[in-house]
Protein backbone atom coordinates (compact mmCIF):
# COMPACT_ATOMS: atom_id res chain seq x y z
CA UNK A 1 0.00 0.00 0.00
CA UNK A 2 1.18 3.51 -0.81
CA UNK A 3 -0.01 6.72 0.80
CA UNK A 4 -2.20 7.21 -2.29
CA UNK A 5 -4.30 4.23 -1.22
CA UNK A 6 -4.97 5.22 2.38
CA UNK A 7 -8.46 4.74 3.80
CA UNK A 8 -7.77 6.14 7.30
CA UNK A 9 -5.10 7.27 9.75
CA UNK A 10 -4.97 5.73 13.24
CA UNK A 11 -2.99 7.73 15.78
CA UNK A 12 -1.50 6.76 19.10
CA UNK A 13 -2.08 9.39 21.78
CA UNK A 14 0.75 9.92 24.29
CA UNK A 15 3.99 10.93 22.59
CA UNK A 16 2.33 10.92 19.17
CA UNK A 17 -0.73 13.18 18.93
CA UNK A 18 -0.41 14.60 22.46
CA UNK A 19 2.85 15.75 24.05
CA UNK A 20 2.45 14.44 27.58
CA UNK A 21 6.05 13.36 28.12
CA UNK A 22 6.71 15.64 31.10
CA UNK A 23 3.50 14.62 32.89
CA UNK A 24 4.16 10.94 32.21
CA UNK A 25 7.69 11.26 33.58
CA UNK A 26 6.54 13.07 36.73
CA UNK A 27 3.79 10.59 37.55
CA UNK A 28 6.04 7.58 37.05
CA UNK A 29 8.86 9.16 39.06
CA UNK A 30 6.54 9.58 42.02
CA UNK A 31 5.13 6.07 41.59
CA UNK A 32 8.65 4.63 41.35
CA UNK A 33 9.70 6.36 44.56
CA UNK A 34 6.63 5.04 46.38
CA UNK A 35 7.23 1.48 45.18
CA UNK A 36 11.04 1.36 45.36
CA UNK A 37 11.51 0.84 41.62
CA UNK A 38 14.50 2.52 39.90
CA UNK A 39 13.53 4.83 37.05
CA UNK A 40 16.22 3.14 34.96
CA UNK A 41 14.05 0.02 35.10
CA UNK A 42 10.81 1.88 34.41
CA UNK A 43 11.89 4.29 31.69
CA UNK A 44 12.01 1.76 28.80
CA UNK A 45 8.37 0.90 29.57
CA UNK A 46 6.94 4.43 29.78
CA UNK A 47 5.55 4.45 26.24
CA UNK A 48 3.09 1.96 24.79
CA UNK A 49 2.41 -0.16 27.88
CA UNK A 50 -0.53 -0.15 30.26
CA UNK A 51 0.00 0.73 33.93
CA UNK A 52 -1.03 -2.79 34.89
CA UNK A 53 1.39 -4.46 32.47
CA UNK A 54 4.20 -2.28 33.78
CA UNK A 55 3.35 -2.98 37.43
CA UNK A 56 3.37 -6.72 36.73
CA UNK A 57 6.70 -6.49 34.90
CA UNK A 58 8.59 -4.42 37.48
CA UNK A 59 6.96 -5.77 40.67
CA UNK A 60 6.78 -9.51 39.97
CA UNK A 61 6.52 -10.51 43.65
CA UNK A 62 3.14 -8.81 44.16
CA UNK A 63 -0.18 -10.62 44.07
CA UNK A 64 -2.69 -9.89 41.28
CA UNK A 65 -4.73 -7.72 43.67
CA UNK A 66 -1.60 -5.79 44.65
CA UNK A 67 -0.72 -5.32 40.97
CA UNK A 68 -4.16 -3.85 40.34
CA UNK A 69 -3.82 -1.46 43.28
CA UNK A 70 -0.33 -0.41 42.16
CA UNK A 71 -1.61 0.23 38.64
CA UNK A 72 -4.57 2.23 39.94
CA UNK A 73 -2.24 4.36 42.06
CA UNK A 74 -0.22 5.20 38.96
CA UNK A 75 -3.36 6.11 37.03
CA UNK A 76 -4.55 8.32 39.89
CA UNK A 77 -1.25 10.22 39.71
CA UNK A 78 -1.69 10.67 35.96
CA UNK A 79 -5.31 11.84 36.23
CA UNK A 80 -4.20 14.66 38.51
CA UNK A 81 -1.30 15.97 36.41
CA UNK A 82 -2.25 17.92 33.29
CA UNK A 83 0.54 20.50 33.49
CA UNK A 84 2.59 20.86 30.29
CA UNK A 85 0.21 18.71 28.24
CA UNK A 86 -0.39 20.07 24.75
CA UNK A 87 -0.89 18.99 21.16
CA UNK A 88 2.28 17.47 19.71
CA UNK A 89 4.36 19.35 17.17
CA UNK A 90 2.52 19.31 13.85
CA UNK A 91 -0.69 17.84 15.29
CA UNK A 92 -2.89 20.74 14.18
CA UNK A 93 -1.33 20.74 10.75
CA UNK A 94 -1.87 17.00 10.38
CA UNK A 95 -5.49 17.12 11.51
CA UNK A 96 -6.18 20.04 9.15
CA UNK A 97 -4.60 18.03 6.32
CA UNK A 98 -6.70 14.96 7.11
CA UNK A 99 -9.85 17.09 7.06
CA UNK A 100 -8.93 18.69 3.76
CA UNK A 101 -8.15 15.33 2.16
CA UNK A 102 -11.30 13.71 3.54
CA UNK A 103 -9.32 11.05 5.41
CA UNK A 104 -11.04 9.65 8.51
CA UNK A 105 -8.94 9.26 11.66
CA UNK A 106 -9.05 7.79 15.13
CA UNK A 107 -7.05 7.85 18.33
CA UNK A 108 -5.93 4.45 19.65
CA UNK A 109 -4.37 4.49 23.10
CA UNK A 110 -3.21 2.20 25.90
CA UNK A 111 -4.63 4.70 28.39
CA UNK A 112 -8.05 4.22 29.93
CA UNK A 113 -10.93 6.41 28.74
CA UNK A 114 -10.77 8.78 31.71
CA UNK A 115 -7.09 9.52 31.20
CA UNK A 116 -7.47 9.73 27.42
CA UNK A 117 -10.26 12.29 27.75
CA UNK A 118 -8.25 14.31 30.27
CA UNK A 119 -5.18 14.49 28.04
CA UNK A 120 -6.99 15.01 24.76
CA UNK A 121 -9.04 17.73 26.44
CA UNK A 122 -5.90 19.42 27.74
CA UNK A 123 -4.50 19.33 24.19
CA UNK A 124 -7.74 20.67 22.69
CA UNK A 125 -8.29 17.59 20.49
CA UNK A 126 -11.61 15.80 20.01
CA UNK A 127 -11.22 12.60 17.98
CA UNK A 128 -14.16 11.27 15.97
CA UNK A 129 -13.32 7.77 17.24
CA UNK A 130 -11.46 6.94 20.43
CA UNK A 131 -10.33 3.39 21.25
CA UNK A 132 -8.90 2.91 24.74
CA UNK A 133 -7.52 0.01 26.72
CA UNK A 134 -11.04 -0.64 28.03
CA UNK A 135 -12.46 -1.27 24.56
CA UNK A 136 -10.65 -4.46 23.54
CA UNK A 137 -9.78 -7.71 25.34
CA UNK A 138 -6.05 -7.16 24.75
CA UNK A 139 -3.94 -4.00 24.61
CA UNK A 140 -0.98 -3.20 22.37
CA UNK A 141 1.11 -5.04 21.13
CA UNK A 142 -2.02 -7.01 20.26
CA UNK A 143 -3.54 -5.82 16.96
CA UNK A 144 -7.01 -5.69 18.54
CA UNK A 145 -7.03 -1.93 19.34
CA UNK A 146 -6.12 -0.99 15.76
CA UNK A 147 -8.50 -3.55 14.28
CA UNK A 148 -11.27 -2.10 16.46
CA UNK A 149 -10.52 1.46 15.30
CA UNK A 150 -10.56 0.43 11.63
CA UNK A 151 -13.86 -1.39 12.15
CA UNK A 152 -15.42 1.70 13.77
CA UNK A 153 -14.33 3.79 10.79
CA UNK A 154 -15.67 1.17 8.39
CA UNK A 155 -12.34 0.60 6.64
CA UNK A 156 -9.94 -2.29 6.07
CA UNK A 157 -7.05 -2.13 8.54
CA UNK A 158 -4.68 -3.08 5.70
CA UNK A 159 -5.49 0.28 4.12
CA UNK A 160 -4.77 2.25 7.31
CA UNK A 161 -1.69 4.17 8.34
CA UNK A 162 -0.84 3.77 12.02
CA UNK A 163 1.21 6.54 13.66
CA UNK A 164 3.22 5.40 16.67
CA UNK A 165 6.10 6.27 18.99
CA UNK A 166 6.59 2.96 20.83
CA UNK A 167 7.67 -0.57 20.03
CA UNK A 168 4.45 -2.19 21.37
CA UNK A 169 2.41 0.23 19.27
CA UNK A 170 4.43 -0.47 16.13
CA UNK A 171 4.02 -4.20 16.71
CA UNK A 172 0.27 -3.72 17.12
CA UNK A 173 -0.02 -1.74 13.90
CA UNK A 174 2.01 -4.25 11.94
CA UNK A 175 0.02 -7.17 13.35
CA UNK A 176 -3.18 -5.39 12.23
CA UNK A 177 -1.81 -5.37 8.68
CA UNK A 178 -1.34 -1.60 8.56
CA UNK A 179 1.67 0.41 7.49
CA UNK A 180 3.26 2.39 10.29
CA UNK A 181 4.70 5.90 10.49
CA UNK A 182 7.15 6.04 13.38
CA UNK A 183 8.48 8.76 15.69
CA UNK A 184 11.40 8.89 18.17
CA UNK A 185 13.79 7.44 15.59
CA UNK A 186 12.07 4.04 15.64
CA UNK A 187 12.09 1.84 12.55
CA UNK A 188 8.93 1.75 10.46
CA UNK A 189 7.49 2.12 6.98
CA UNK A 190 7.56 5.92 7.20
CA UNK A 191 10.00 7.25 9.83
CA UNK A 192 9.09 10.88 10.61
CA UNK A 193 10.55 13.52 12.92
CA UNK A 194 7.13 15.01 13.76
CA UNK A 195 3.53 15.17 12.56
CA UNK A 196 4.24 18.14 10.29
CA UNK A 197 6.41 15.85 8.21
CA UNK A 198 3.59 13.33 7.96
CA UNK A 199 1.17 16.10 6.92
CA UNK A 200 3.57 17.06 4.13
CA UNK A 201 3.85 13.43 2.97
CA UNK A 202 0.08 13.11 2.79
CA UNK A 203 -0.23 16.46 1.06
CA UNK A 204 2.02 15.49 -1.84
CA UNK A 205 0.13 12.26 -2.46
CA UNK A 206 -2.50 12.58 -5.19
CA UNK A 207 -5.92 13.07 -3.54
CA UNK A 208 -7.64 12.07 -6.78
CA UNK A 209 -6.41 8.51 -6.24
CA UNK A 210 -7.68 8.33 -2.67
CA UNK A 211 -11.24 7.13 -2.16
CA UNK A 212 -13.32 9.20 0.25
CA UNK A 213 -14.97 7.56 3.25
CA UNK A 214 -17.73 8.92 5.40
CA UNK A 215 -16.58 8.68 8.95
CA UNK A 216 -18.56 8.40 12.11
CA UNK A 217 -18.77 11.47 14.27
CA UNK A 218 -19.76 9.59 17.41
CA UNK A 219 -17.12 8.55 19.83
CA UNK A 220 -16.61 4.92 20.68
Amino acid sequence: MSLHDLAAVLLDMDGTLVDSDAAVERSWQRWAAEHGVPMSVLRPRLHGNTALATAIAVLPALTPAEHRRAAQRQLDLEYADVADIHAATGARELLDTLARLGLPWAVVTSADRRLANIRLGAAGITPPVLVTVEDTPSAKPSPQPYLAAAAHLGVDSARCLVVEDSVPGIQAGKAAGAQVATLRGLDGDFPIKDLSELAALLDVSDPQQRPRHAHQSARH
